[in-house]
């Protein structure tokens, strides 16, 4: 990263860091792309332009995650709260009850508003043990009539990870892939339907992906809005209504930067090799506190403690005078929370490392 812009390590849950490369690429074609004359902000989403730019979206990230050939991509508005209401209405397909995992405050929301649409069957929680592990799969309680199994693949508030895609007999798997995508291979032939916002790895917030097995679609609740019907946004590839049009440009910018610096594969390695520096500076210290189990430790969100949480303010006032910002934990947890998606470098990992032990040599 060139510093001589002023550009500090942003550690937010999300809207979170995005590549330096695609935010210059997009400030160089903020008032005339490709010799169109127009900013993609300015453009017909059914115009030739824009058209181009989605189409090449939607393929490039069916080649980033090998999304099977029977499987829908599909732009839509909402986040990953609206999907937590959309999926039902989508998913029931005449059926009544949907079975939860719930390791974490998200899953937690998902149940809750899927209640509004049907009987939620909580198949196993974490929350005896205040999500901070997954539990075993053979203690979930599945529900072989229920219309899909939902988990959250990634906790962003608490810190916990499936690391593995679960095997839930023949009742599809939906997967909330909101923080995870992208930063590792996902085999989206395991799930059902898999759905995302794109604050976190993909783009700015405003756009969700939905990628859906085709099987599961055309069978939506009567009451369903059309424009949150999957088959009639697959049907119309996603322009059934004005599209979020910048958010999709931007996402496309950030699938050619993946490409190009070696899709999934080669971006799991480095978030690896992050999580591992970060991860190892803090078991080594008593000043630091993490409280998730090591197995199933998050790769993008890494909640920790101070010891003396007096210093709590000290901490952070410090953090943000060296650049490193956005370190405050989720108001429900507390503590501080280092969020470490895609964009973020190896370098801004070293640096918050090295403030981590430059605070506990000075106060510890």
């Amino acid at each position: 990263m060139n510093r001589d812009l002023h550009r500090v390590y942003n550690f937010s849950a999300g809207p979170a860091m995005l590549p330096q490369s695609v935010l210059q690429t997009a400030a160089a074609e903020m008032l005339d792309w490709h010799g169109s004359g127009m900013s993609v902000m300015e453009m017909s989403h059914r115009g030739k332009e824009f058209i181009s730019i989605y189409e090449q979206a939607v393929t490039d990230l069916r080649e980033l995650l090998s999304v099977p050939a029977n499987y829908k991509i599909i732009f839509l508005q909402g986040g990953g709260l609206g999907e937590n209401a959309i999926v039902p209405m989508n998913m029931l397909r005449g059926k009544n009850s949907i079975d939860f995992v719930l390791t974490g405050e998200w899953s937690k929301k998902s149940a809750a508003q899927a209640q509004k649409f049907a009987k939620v069957n909580i198949a196993a929680s974490a929350e005896a043990t205040a999500f901070t592990n997954i539990p075993e799969r053979a203690s979930w309680q599945l529900d072989p009539q229920a219309a899909y199994v939902h988990l959250c693949t990634n906790e962003t508030i608490g810190g916990v990870e499936f690391h593995d895609v679960p095997s839930v007999g023949d009742v599809p798997l939906v997967g909330d892939v909101s923080s995870t995508i992208l930063s590792r291979p996902l085999d989206v032939s395991k799930f059902g339907l898999v759905f995302g916002g794109a604050q976190k790895n993909i783009g700015p917030a405003g756009l969700t992906i939905v990628i859906v097995r085709e099987d599961l679609i055309g069978q939506a609740s009567p009451t369903t809005p059309d424009v949150f019907n999957y088959a009639v946004q697959a049907q119309s590839d996603s322009m059934y209504n004005t599209p979020p049009t910048y958010a999709i440009y931007i996402a496309g910018l950030v699938f050619q930067w993946l490409k190009a610096r070696g899709g999934v594969n080669a971006m799991e390695q480095q978030n690896i090799a992050k999580a591992q520096l970060l991860y190892n500076a803090l078991d080594a210290s008593d000043f630091y506190i993490t409280k998730v189990a090591k197995a199933c430790r998050s790769r993008m969100n890494v909640p920790f403690f101070l010891r003396d949480e007096k210093l709590n303010a000290a901490f952070l006032k410090g953090a943000d005078e060296r650049g490193l910002l956005q370190l405050k934990g989720h108001r429900v947890v507390g503590g501080m929370r280092a969020s470490i998606y895609n964009a973020m470098p190896l370098e801004g990992v070293q640096e918050l490392v090295a403030y981590l032990q430059d605070f506990e040599s000075k106060n510890g």
